[in-house]
C-alpha cells in the first residue's frame, strides 16, 4: 500500500493553525514571554519527522532556536539562509474577534497571532521542505534553515545569539531569504507590484532619562524631572525629521510612479506616496528618520514630585545616518536629558540585481503573470540585521498574493491579524520554484 501524503498547498495551511496555535508572546523579558520552546519543538519535529536533523539551541529557559542545513546537488556553491522568528508579540483577546491563539480559518483567512508576523512563512518553508523530502527533490545548493527566538526584542536570544555563538552553522552562506517582502501591491486587474526587502531601518531604542529637585507636589517647584521629560518627549513625538531619499527608496518610487501614472517629484516623494494606499504607511517612513515616544515612567507617590523620569522611543534609522540621527535627535530634545541606548542595531541595504533577485522576479511571474518584482525599504527591522553581520546578503522574500482591498501593512502587531488562505497557497507555490532554481 502506497502511503499517501498531503499536498504542500494543504498542508500549509495545517503547519500555520498549529503554529498559530502555540502561544509563543515574547514581551521583551524571559519571566513574562510565554516562550518559543514548544513552537521549536514542533517544528524540530516536523523536520525530523521526514529525514532533516535539526539542532536545537536554547538561550535562556524557553528561548529556542532552531537550525537545519539541506544538502544541494552541487557542493561547490554558496548556500542560502532561509529564516523565520518563532516569537510573537503580546495579544490582548478581548480586543479580537477571535482568540489570537485559536489559528481559526473563516472568510477565507487563516487568523491569529503571528499570521503574518510570521508563522505564515515558517509555515510555508516547512511545507515545501517536507514536500521535498518525501519526494526525493534536493536544492541546487545547500539549503541552511533557521527558525529563531526573540526577534521581536531586537534579537538577542535568537538570531544575534547564533551568530555571534555559533557562526559555524551558517558556513558557506552567503545570501538569505526573511520575513516582510514578496506581498502584492494591486495596481489593476493586470499589473501587481510585489514589494522584494532590500534594505530595512536601523534601530535605535532610546531611554530618556530627566533629572530634578525631588520635593513636595503641593510646592512651586522648577525643577520638576516629570515636567522636563514631558516637553522633551512632546518635542520628540511632533518633530518631523528631514527628507532623504535613498538609492532603494528611489528606486521604488520611480517603479511605483510609473505604474500609477503619477509623475514624481525627488523633492516631495510624499505626494506620490498618499497614492499608494495600504502601504503608504509603511513606504512613507522610509524617507525620513523616525522617532516616537512609547513608555513613561516616572513617581513613586501622588504627592512626591520625583528626582527622575524616564521615557522609551521608538527610533528607527536610514541606512549610514544613525549618527547624524543621534545629533538630530539631541538638538530636538535638548541638552540636559540624558540617553541611553538599549538596542542600537545599524540599517541594512544591498542592490536589487543578480541571480537570487532574478529567480524571486520568475517564480512570482510563473504563478502570477500580472506580477512585477520591485525593490523597496522595510520601515521596520528583521533578523537579517543579525545574519548581515556575517556578510550575508538579506532579502525579504515570503511571497504572498493579497487582496487588493486588504490593509495588509496595519495588520503587523495589529489586532485581528490575518492571512488569506489562498495567499498561503500561492506562497508554498512560489516559494518552491523559487529554492529549486535559486
Amino acid at each position: 500500500m502506497t502511503l499517501r501524503h498531503p499536498a504542500p498547498t494543504d498542508e500549509v495551511v495545517e503547519l500555520c493553525r498549529d503554529l498559530l496555535r502555540i502561544d509563543s508572546t515574547n514581551t521583551g523579558d524571559t519571566r513574562t514571554s510565554a516562550g518559543e520552546r514548544v513552537a521549536a519543538e514542533y517544528v524540530a519535529g516536523k523536520l525530523a519527522e521526514v529525514g532533516v536533523e535539526p539542532t536545537i539551541l536554547e538561550t535562556e529557559p524557553g528561548r529556542t532556536n532552531v537550525v537545519a542545513r539541506i544538502p544541494g546537488t552541487d557542493p561547490g556553491r554558496d548556500a542560502l539562509l532561509v529564516h523565520g522568528h518563532l516569537d510573537v508579540v503580546p495579544a490582548d483577546p478581548a480586543e479580537w474577534s477571535v482568540h489570537p491563539f485559536s489559528g481559526e480559518v473563516h472568510d477565507g483567512y487563516v487568523w491569529g497571532r503571528g499570521a503574518i508576523d510570521m508563522k505564515d512563512f515558517d509555515a510555508m518553508t516547512l511545507a515545501v521542505v517536507r514536500d521535498w523530502q518525501r519526494t526525493g527533490v534536493r536544492p541546487p545548493r545547500d539549503i541552511v534553515l533557521a527558525f529563531t527566538a526573540d526577534e521581536e526584542a531586537g534579537s538577542d536570544l535568537g538570531a544575534h545569539f547564533l551568530v555571534e555563538r555559533h557562526p559555524e552553522l551558517f558556513e558557506g552562506c552567503t545570501e538569505a531569504v526573511g520575513e516582510v517582502g514578496g506581498f502584492s501591491y494591486t495596481v489593476n486587474d493586470n499589473l501587481r507590484l510585489y514589494l522584494v526587502e532590500t534594505a530595512e531601518k536601523g534601530i535605535e531604542w532610546l531611554r530618556l532619562h530627566a533629572r530634578g529637585r525631588p520635593g513636595h507636589g503641593s510646592m512651586i517647584h522648577d525643577d520638576n524631572a516629570v515636567t522636563a521629560l514631558a516637553e522633551a518627549v512632546s518635542r520628540v513625538g511632533r518633530h518631523r525629521f528631514p527628507l532623504v531619499v535613498t538609492p532603494t527608496v528611489r528606486a521604488f518610487l520611480e517603479e511605483v510612479s510609473a505604474a500609477l501614472g503619477v509623475e514624481l517629484d525627488p523633492d516631495d516623494p510624499e505626494t506620490a506616496i498618499a497614492k499608494l494606499g495600504p502601504i503608504a504607511n509603511i513606504i512613507g517612513a522610509t524617507v525620513r528618520h523616525t522617532a516616537n515616544p512609547t513608555r513613561l515612567e516616572a513617581g513613586y507617590k501622588d504627592n512626591v514630585i520625583p528626582g527622575r523620569a524616564t521615557a522609551t522611543i521608538d527610533c528607527r534609522t536610514l541606512p549610514g545616518d544613525a549618527d547624524e540621527f543621534i545629533a538630530q535627535l539631541r538638538e530636538v530634545i535638548g541638552p540636559d536629558l540624558e540617553i541611553e541606548h538599549i538596542q542600537r542595531q545599524p540599517a541594512v541595504e544591498t542592490t536589487f540585481d543578480g541571480a537570487l533577485v532574478d529567480a524571486m522576479a520568475a517564480a512570482l511571474r510563473a504563478e502570477d503573470p500580472g506580477a512585477r518584482a520591485v525593490p523597496y525599504m522595510l520601515s521596520g527591522g528583521t533578523d537579517a540585521k543579525a545574519f548581515n553581520r556575517l556578510g550575508i546578503r538579506c532579502f525579504g522574500f515570503a511571497p504572498l498574493r493579497l487582496p487588493a482591498d486588504l490593509n495588509f501593512s496595519a495588520l503587523f502587531h495589529g489586532i485581528d491579524e490575518r492571512v488569506p488562505v489562498d495567499g498561503l497557497q500561492f506562497g508554498v507555490r512560489v516559494l518552491d520554484r523559487f529554492l529549486r532554481a535559486s
